[in-house]
């Protein structure tokens, strides 16, 4: 797998914007970037598209006026691309300008063929959808945003950046499930990972934090959201990542139940009679925080814990101890490690969390000061002590512009 240089200037003249859309299950988010300066020209998010309620908000470019938003049936995908694209014109920015250079679309699931940033033809498509199999709940509203895009500027250069190809230079020991070779192989069975542009603009920012190449630093990247993933990077490329085939393995997560024993399917089919379908909505949107506890806030399990709440302060506990696992699993994996890194909603905004994390792991180098750990900041920052041995940072993701600079690095060249 290749690196593309994603740190170039736009050549004056040319164009040199770049729309980032990341459409998901029920949602698109959207962002236009001018790739001259990294800077934000405006973005939005609409969200519950087919239900009633469905709501588009609009943030116009900086000192152009309020955030705009809109309430009412948003019917599928199309449409919500389609409400998108009239807000931007609103702003003088529609798609039809001669300054976007290019569209760039977060793909879940690129399988073992996108490896990189990828144009998009007809071909790459028809392969996009030859994975829907191994990522049913997000490669299908990817490809829908993608099929509108192409249909409203089909001039215009389409980039699928994966979310899987970060984690394409994982060692086949660490990829392969320890199952029969032919099954996996005809099934496409195997461990790809997810959350890959986070993974890959953290651990870059947090060599930079620490004065360093990415080629020069071991680093455990903590990505907390609602979905939450870890992965081991040394000198710059994935050798371990806690999520699989699927984004249901590794972490205690939001809805998700991370690992578990297999056999617990099995398990539930037989005694409690569930189906596959039923046993996949367990896993996946009824389990993690929200099964143990009805939560998936951390900010409200939380205030639940600092009330007494048996119930959060065990969801709480569950969660801190798989995070300590896998904190401990990839110092093995790595040997050496400069830094543990938190990112993501919970991991920027929670420091019960990440202090919790580190406790008891001053043997491995690890410590956490309190003061650093209390400041808020939208800016990377060490939270460890000089005298750490291994430093403990915050490092907020930006996905949206990984996808930019990907995408703009590929048509630029």
């Amino acid at each position: 797998m290749t690196t593309p240089n994603t740190e170039g200037t736009a050549a004056a003249g040319s164009p040199n914007r770049v729309l980032v859309l990341n459409s998901g299950s029920s949602s698109v988010k959207y962002q236009l970037l001018d790739m001259s300066d990294r800077s934000r020209l405006a973005s939005g998010l609409v969200e519950r598209i087919g239900e009633e309620t469905s709501r588009l908000v609009h943030t116009p470019p900086p000192g152009t006026g309020a955030v705009r938003e809109r309430e009412g049936r948003i019917a599928d995908h199309d449409e919500a691309l389609r409400a998108a694209a009239e807000e931007l014109a609103a702003d003088g920015l529609g798609l039809d300008s001669p300054d976007l250079a290019a569209i760039g679309h977060r793909v879940v699931h690129g399988g073992l063929r996108f490896t990189e940033p990828t144009v998009i033809t007809d071909e790459v498509l028809k392969e996009i959808e030859r994975l829907v199999p191994v990522a049913p709940l997000h490669n299908p509203a990817n490809i829908t945003g993608i099929r509108t895009a192409r249909a409203l500027r089909p001039d215009l250069p389409q980039v699928a950046v994966f979310d899987t190809a970060f984690h394409a230079t994982m060692p086949e020991y660490a990829a392969r499930y320890a199952i029969d070779v032919e099954t996996a192989d005809a099934h496409r069975i195997r461990r790809y990972g997810f959350h890959g542009t986070s993974h890959a603009y953290v651990s870059r920012k947090a060599a930079a934090l620490l004065g360093k190449e990415p080629a020069e630093v071991n680093v455990i990247v903590l990505h907390l959201g609602n979905g939450a993933s870890a992965s081991a990077v040394a000198g710059g490329r994935c050798v371990e990542t806690s999520m699989g085939l699927t984004p249901l393995e590794g972490l205690v997560m939001g809805t998700r139940s991370g690992d578990i024993d297999p056999a617990v399917t099995f398990h539930l089919k037989r005694v409690a009679g569930m189906s596959a379908d039923e046993i996949d909505v367990l896993l996946n949107k009824k389990s993690g925080l929200v099964g143990l506890c009805g939560d998936n806030d951390m900010r409200e399990i939380r205030r639940r814990v600092d009330e007494g709440d048996e119930r959060a302060a065990l969801a709480f506990d569950i969660y801190i101890h798989r995070l300590k696992k896998y904190i401990g699993a990839y110092s093995a994996v790595l040997g050496r490690v400069d830094a543990v890194v938190f990112t993501a909603g919970v991991g920027e905004n929670s420091g019960p969390v990440r202090e919790a994390a580190i406790a008891g792991l001053e043997e491995f180098g690890l410590v956490v000061d309190a003061d650093l750990n209390a400041v808020r900041s939208g800016v990377p920052r060490l939270i460890s002590p000089d005298y750490a041995r291994v430093a403990v940072a915050v490092v907020p993701t930006d996905e949206e512009l990984e996808i930019a600079n990907q995408t703009f690095a590929l048509v630029d060249n």
